[in-house]
């Protein structure tokens, strides 16, 4: 299948673009530059004028959710269907940003999905997300899933099948984006 390309149209999606893209190079591949990326907006964005110390703790935001693939999820190979696997990963992103922002997150974005292997009709499936960073008005959750036959599940061995970065926002009841505190990532 090919897709065309996203068409970017104001200059808000040109910069929003070319973050989202330069924040996924330097997480997979540049530790030490995404730390030195966050301490220069540190000095440069007035909200990152909080210490260090003030920083909120993303523990609490783990979320994990154990789904059982059934026929009605699946096609005539008894391949999951991707979308029913977005959906679920979905589920859980959201259940994530909501426990930082406590408030209903809206999707903004998915940022990077990437279908690793496929699962099967009895396959278990374990979703594990948790909030990467927050930037402002909006905050990234990443999302894992590993999927399990019942010979793995007893043996403890996962296939990782899934990976994703969602983007989210919140808003308020007048319909304003809502500021995340900053998190230790």
């Amino acid at each position: 299948i090919e897709l065309k390309p996203v068409k970017l149209l104001s200059r808000q999606d040109h910069l929003e673009h070319s973050l989202a893209t330069e924040r996924r190079r330097i997480r997979l591949d540049y530790e030490q530059a995404f730390q030195n990326l966050l301490q220069e907006s540190n000095k440069e964005d007035d909200y990152y004028t909080l210490k260090e110390e003030d920083a909120v703790s993303t523990d609490l935001t783990h979320v994990q959710s154990i789904e059982l693939v059934l026929p009605p999820h699946a096609n005539h190979h008894e391949n999951a269907f991707g979308g029913q696997i977005m959906a679920w990963m979905e589920t859980v992103a959201s259940i994530s940003a909501s426990r930082l922002c406590r408030s209903y997150p809206i999707l903004k974005s998915v940022d990077m999905f990437k279908f690793r292997g496929p699962s099967v009709v009895g396959d278990r499936l374990v979703f594990n997300a948790i909030v990467n960073n927050t930037f402002q008005n909006s905050v990234e959750v990443g999302v894992r899933v590993e999927a399990y036959n019942c010979e793995e599940w007893i043996k403890d061995q996962a296939r990782h099948i899934n990976s994703a970065f969602l983007i989210f926002n919140a808003v308020n009841d007048k319909g304003e984006l809502l500021a995340f505190p900053r998190v230790k990532p």
